[in-house]
């Protein structure tokens, strides 16, 4: 689950990192009214919208114009960005064409810039320890920095069962550049960022950039703070900070039935049971010349009615020209999935090409139900055939 930087840097504030005073607002007036508490002259006007680059932005009414992040010089250029950004589309690298409407902003107080750096924690899967990263290149994207100047990112993997210490910290200021006391400002930061990373049960915190104050001191600009799915149900004070609007309808609806489903940008819809299926039959569709249109999982126990809405989830894709089911009964049986998609395809009418591999708990039952529905189901023996099958279809039928 996302957030938004604003709530980000509230929940970091409480965990004793360094951020700038800074008030969401909703309206101009609201804008106005943060600026005035803050204590200039320089405010800094932030789009709220779950993407980064929004400074580098340009919104859909305005392309020449100002991105997603400006400075203003006084209350009346605070509420001149606050109007011009409100109700109004922001186009990023990462939104895509449609963008996202801006809803809210964050006013935020200036600050005096002496260095940008990058600093961020995730879960490293191959070591099962906390990664910190830190770069000297704060306010660029970080796999640019990877893949064009990797020496460039400083890298310390933490043991969760002896914690961080501020060696740790201290060894990555060293290789930063930072003297004085800029050290001792930088390790604090540390220290309270790998904090709210472990109590918050975070997927990534990531602080780009990083400033330098010319004070001395470590602050940061931005904040992006995305959690574990998995572990929000020991933080139910999070659940409360999502934003629906910002998030995919269909993947919304999934999570109403408890389905792993995350929308791609392909054309062939994907109905698998378990994690594991449901990767190697996206990998398969690609090598056939295909493009998944999502990720969906069913899960092992699934119902009837589960698997009813996931199919109807996949249809609501404008973008699916062709649906490839791909079920191993084990504890999920196969007559329960047949039983599920005849029922979907009838609901909706279904109008594109649908292939279908079972194998598994009831599989004859499974097979025996799609044959006599009296439905356009192609049958495929295997996952290779199924992929063949149904990559081919989409074409013809394009």
């Amino acid at each position: 689950m996302n957030i938004h930087e604003y709530q980000a840097k509230e929940l970091l504030k409480a965990a004793g990192v360094a951020v700038l005073d800074g008030y969401v607002a909703w309206t101009p007036d609201e804008a106005v009214a943060a600026a005035e508490k803050l204590p200039g002259p320089i405010y800094v006007v932030k789009s709220q919208i779950h993407a980064g680059g929004r400074g580098a932005g340009r919104f859909s009414d305005d392309p020449d114009g100002k991105g997603g992040v400006r400075l203003a010089k006084s209350i009346e250029e605070t509420r001149a960005a606050a109007e011009a950004m409100l109700g109004h589309t922001l186009i990023t690298k990462q939104t895509g064409p449609a963008g996202k409407t801006v809803h809210r902003i964050y006013v935020e107080a200036g600050c005096d810039i002496a260095r940008e750096l990058y600093l961020s924690l995730l879960v490293d899967r191959a070591t099962s320890r906390i990664l910190i990263m830190a770069s000297t290149e704060g306010g660029m994207e970080i796999e640019d920095v990877a893949e064009h100047s990797p020496e460039k990112i400083l890298r310390v993997a933490i043991d969760p069962a002896t914690g961080i210490s501020a060696f740790h910290a201290r060894g990555l200021a060293f290789g930063l550049g930072l003297s004085g006391k800029q050290v001792g400002s930088f390790t604090k930061f540390v220290l309270a960022m790998y904090k709210a990373f472990v109590e918050l049960d975070c997927a990534i915190v990531e602080i780009n950039p990083l400033v330098v104050t010319k004070a001395g001191e470590v602050v940061a600009l931005d904040a992006k703070v995305s959690f574990d799915d998995n572990a929000l149900f020991r933080h139910p004070e999070l659940e409360e900070l999502r934003d629906e609007a910002e998030e995919d309808p269909k993947e919304l609806e999934a999570n109403k039935y408890s389905l792993s489903y995350v929308a791609l940008d392909g054309t062939i819809g994907c109905m698998v049971n378990g994690a594991g299926l449901a990767m190697a039959t996206m990998d398969i569709i690609k090598l056939y010349g295909g493009e998944p249109a999502n990720f969906l999982d069913v899960g092992g126990g699934a119902t009837k009615e589960r698997v009813t809405a996931a199919f109807k989830i996949i249809l609501s894709d404008p973008n699916v020209e062709g649906i490839l089911v791909n079920i191993f009964g084990g504890i999920m049986r196969c007559d329960v999935i047949a039983e599920g998609v005849i029922a979907a395809a009838r609901e909706v009418s279904l109008t594109v090409p649908l292939v279908v591999r079972l194998e598994g708990t009831n599989v004859a039952l499974g097979k025996e139900i799609m044959a006599k529905s009296g439905l356009p189901i192609i049958a495929a023996d295997n996952l290779a055939d199924a992929a063949e099958k149904v990559v081919r279809a989409v074409k013809e039928a394009a």
